[in-house]
């Protein structure tokens, strides 16, 4: 789902792709300074994404919001289109072989009709 995610957002406008990669970089940096989900939470409000957004790109943080709402229903779209499309098989078992036949990796191929 990641690479299906990373190349949509690669289909999305310039200016669009800038706004939601920044946010999203700055939301994962949070994300590892944090040792809780409630850590994670106050530093979101602390330190928020949106409004270092709204400084960089100087937009009104109210756009931000709204454009960031957008494109995530957007790319949630065409997630949706693209798994309709997808085909994933199993590839475990051609791949890693045990002497009990189990294996504690998984390996799946996906087919983008």
């Amino acid at each position: 789902m990641e690479l299906l995610l990373k190349s949509e957002v690669e289909k999305l406008s310039e200016e669009n792709k800038r706004l939601y990669k920044f946010i999203v970089k700055n939301e994962d940096l949070l994300a590892q300074q944090a040792e809780t989900a409630d850590q994670f939470r106050k530093l979101l409000v602390e330190k928020s994404p949106y409004i270092l957004a709204s400084y960089h790109f100087h937009i009104p943080f109210s756009k931000v919001f709204q454009l960031m709402n957008e494109i995530e229903a957007e790319l949630n779209l065409r997630l949706e289109a693209r798994c309709k499309q997808v085909k994933w098989i199993d590839m475990t078992d051609r791949f890693f072989k045990t002497s009990n036949g189990k294996s504690d990796k998984k390996v799946f191929l996906f087919l983008i009709q």
